[in-house]
């Protein structure tokens, strides 16, 4: 599965793990937190994203430009491209071949000297050209959304793939935007919107979200920004009123339900929250993880409406019963994303951050 999920996978994904039928205990899954810890190079700092486009091939990056990949769902990863000088901050693939790697940009991160936000790969991350935007640009990108649908040309249903791409971590602010598969691309300016934007999740052409800060500097607070004309206007939807907030990342397992971390860089604030919604991101209600001031948070990742995670500085967070409490889950520190893949026997997630971990959730029984 592409990150943040093409919506109709995300479908499959919710058929998958919710029972139609009480007593079908077949199309249930059995949920645990038996994370293991995948065998990668050693990395100084979080590993920053990861995208499978099936259950056996899968990707991810580093802030050093390197590139690894497995055929085998983990088990084995291979070094298959360097580019020192690029920070792979997002990652999505559409299938084994081609796939989009977003840069976080100059000026920010020590070390980083590539000014080119995105690249498109066409021999399976081998090698990399960069989009052409036309002229236009963004300073970065931090994430990358890609909705597959379908639709109606000239009488024939044909495969629909919109793709946006978004940033950055300290701003300025700016989306990539192609409604034709990365064929061609326009650029939304978001600099009067927000200071940062950390996310970015749309439905269809028209309607998505960005998960972003008010401004760039201290005190910013968590936004969250809704568009119906994709992209042109945007209504404020949530914005959390305490400063030195953004939010980071969203984790939507239903067009309606959705999940997003919010990020507290107040050393003082012992509360750490996420929001939730749901109505398809209209309204946000703020939901409490922990008491933990150490317990920064990052990744979020729900496979259903109910059970999900949430990755942090102190480790991760498990709940099963959608947001209403969380207990301590065997995820290394700094978990900055988590890609949710159905598989023929159920649904394997993965977490990357400090380390690469995968769960695997098979059908069976109901379990908690």
């Amino acid at each position: 599965m592409v990150k943040k999920s093409a919506l109709t996978l995300v479908f499959l994904l919710a058929a998958c793990s919710q029972a139609d039928h009480p007593g079908d205990k077949a199309q249930s899954i059995v949920y645990t937190n038996d994370w293991n810890t995948l065998p990668t190079e050693p990395y100084r700092g979080k590993r920053d994203d990861i995208s499978f486009s099936s259950p056996t091939h899968g990707w991810y990056g580093t802030g050093k430009g390197d590139l690894f990949a497995t055929q085998d769902g983990g088990a084995n990863w291979s070094l298959i491209t360097s580019r020192p000088g690029t920070f792979i901050r997002a990652l999505a693939f559409l299938d084994e071949t081609t796939g989009f790697i977003g840069n976080v940009g100059t000026e920010y991160y020590p070390g980083v000297e590539d000014e080119t936000p995105l690249y498109r790969t066409d021999d399976g991350g081998l090698t990399w050209s960069a989009v052409d935007l036309g002229g236009q640009t963004i300073k970065g990108v931090c994430a990358i959304d890609v909705v597959k649908t379908e639709r109606i040309y000239q009488g024939k249903l044909r495969p629909h793939t919109v793709i946006h791409a978004a940033g950055r971590v300290g701003g300025p602010t700016g989306i990539l935007r192609s409604i034709d598969g990365g064929e061609s691309w326009t650029v939304i300016d978001m600099a009067d919107h927000a200071g940062m934007i950390l996310d970015i999740k749309f439905f269809d052409d028209m309607t998505g979200l960005v998960f972003a800060s008010t401004s760039r500097s201290g005190d910013n607070e968590g936004l969250i920004l809704r568009t119906t004309d994709g992209g042109q206007t945007w209504s404020n939807v949530y914005q959390s009123g305490r400063p030195g907030e953004l939010i980071w990342k969203a984790s939507f397992p239903t067009s309606n339900v959705g999940y997003a971390t919010v990020q507290s860089y107040d050393p003082e604030r012992v509360e750490q929250l996420i929001v939730k919604t749901t109505d398809g991101g209209n309204t946000w209600t703020e939901k409490s993880l922990t008491q933990n001031a150490g317990a920064r948070q990052f990744g979020i990742g729900f496979v259903d409406e109910k059970h999900g995670w949430v990755g942090t500085m102190a480790g991760g967070f498990y709940t099963k019963d959608g947001g209403l409490s969380f207990t301590p889950a065997p995820i290394a520190r700094a978990a900055n994303n988590f890609s949710i893949i159905p598989t023929s026997q159920g649904v394997d997630v993965y977490a990357i951050g400090t380390e690469v971990q995968k769960v695997s959730l098979a059908r069976g029984d109901r379990g908690e």
